[in-house]
């Protein structure tokens, strides 16, 4: 142990009560920095995962028609110019296959499933029901979707053998009080179909879970009397994150609208992030309160060990190593604060896991969703050491300032 540290060491001691309320406050702050972003970014991460698993990273939907503009000169001669406010969108997409197939070049895209939408009405013994139709080829949609992981009743073995099969989500077959077997009407166009429950699927996002009916892509064409094209393209990336990269890339060279999945659920990203900066300032006020005791303690320790410092200084110690004695007592606490911190945010953030908290409207679960990620504890503990390795700074270069012989004389500011 350096000679410096070992007089830190015996400062330290000097001011027990201030030191461990500063090492208290380090703890809580720490701690709760990372219990905060933990359950935040837990909760979003799940939403991520949710809305990734359902409407996955990408959709292809309507096609892009450039309108242009004419513009007269003198002479009656014109030209036409192509402004980007007078993009048209054609609804749906006209050749899916040809889309498909275009969608092999770009690397990264994992599935592709060709869907058809339409809005029908679904009726039961019981009531009737507004509804949308999904037509789906069932093998192309798992690969882009967790659809195979959301089944709450039934197979989906029964829908792929039987045309008249459909898959409902969980709040519809209950507002209809169906069940897998049970038998049901769909409406569109005027025409009326008997179809049966193969299977109650569960997403967790009520509104899907609510409206959603998914019937075979072929059943579909004929139910809602499209021979022909689709409503949209869903696709899924080995790493959702290009999506918005890939997406531009996509819509510039198939002249469709290609949206990624940041962008459709900007709103929901932007308040989950809110959130998390929102939390964060929060607690850091516990981190603020450690610098300021630190500085407080620092200071009275300058005040009350003068005589020392002279001794010290008599004895050739240079500005340097007294500075350097006062952040080892500022860094002794930092590190005893951050280790006993980030072991409190990992015991707290292990408790609140444990948590019952029933939700189930964005997305369902039963009990908090916290992300265990190693970046929140850098995070915590740097800003720990920033605060309070600042706030030690100034009475450290106070004290290495006192001159032994205006200790002496009584003069030292």
């Amino acid at each position: 142990m350096s000679p410096n540290l070992r007089i830190a060491f015996r400062f330290l001691t000097a001011k027990k009560r201030a030191m461990l309320m500063s090492l208290s406050c380090t703890v809580l702050g720490v701690g709760l920095f990372i219990v905060s972003q933990a359950t935040t970014s837990g909760f979003e991460g799940f939403f991520i995962h949710t809305i990734l698993g359902t409407d996955g990273a990408m959709r292809i939907e309507d096609k892009i028609q450039d309108t242009m503009r004419s513009m007269g000169v003198s002479g009656g001669a014109g030209f036409q110019v192509s402004a980007k406010e007078g993009v048209k969108y054609v609804e749906g997409v006209e050749q899916p296959r040809e889309i498909v197939e275009a969608l092999r070049e770009f690397s990264g895209v994992s599935g592709v499933s060709i869907a058809l939408k339409g809005a029908v009405q679904l009726s039961s013994s019981f009531k009737n029901e507004d509804a949308q139709v999904f037509g789906v080829d069932l093998r192309q949609h798992l690969r882009v979707s967790d659809l195979g992981k959301q089944i709450a009743a039934g197979t989906l073995e029964d829908f792929q053998k039987s045309p008249t099969a459909a898959l409902l989500g969980r709040v519809l077959a209950e507002r209809l009080q169906l069940a897998v077997g049970d038998s049901f009407v769909i409406n569109s166009h005027g025409e009326s179909r008997r179809y049966h429950v193969a299977a109650i699927y569960e997403t967790g996002v009520r509104e899907i879970d609510k409206t959603r009916v998914y019937l075979d892509l072929v059943e579909a064409r004929s139910l809602l009397k499209k021979a022909t094209g689709a409503s949209f393209i869903q696709i899924n990336l080995a790493d959702p994150n290009q999506a918005p990269a890939l997406a531009a890339r996509m819509e510039g060279m198939l002249g469709h609208s290609v949206r990624p999945w940041q962008e459709r659920e900007k709103d929901w990203l932007a308040v989950f992030r809110a959130l998390k900066i929102m939390s964060g300032i929060t607690v850091t006020v516990f981190t603020l309160i450690a610098s300021l005791a630190m500085f407080n303690t620092l200071a009275m320790i300058v005040l009350e060990k003068t005589k020392d410092i002279a001794i010290l200084r008599s004895m050739g110690y240079e500005r340097r190593d007294i500075t350097q004695i006062f952040l080892w007592q500022a860094g002794i606490v930092l590190a005893i604060g951050a280790a006993l911190g980030a072991l409190f945010g990992w015991v707290v953030t292990w408790v609140v896991e444990q948590v019952p908290l029933p939700i189930n409207s964005l997305f369902k679960t039963e009990h908090f969703i916290v992300s265990r990620d190693p970046w929140h504890y850098v995070q915590a503990i740097g800003t720990a050491v920033v605060m309070v390795m600042v706030a030690s700074l100034v009475p450290a270069r106070r004290a290495a300032r006192l001159e032994p012989g205006d200790i002496v004389r009584g003069t030292a500011q």
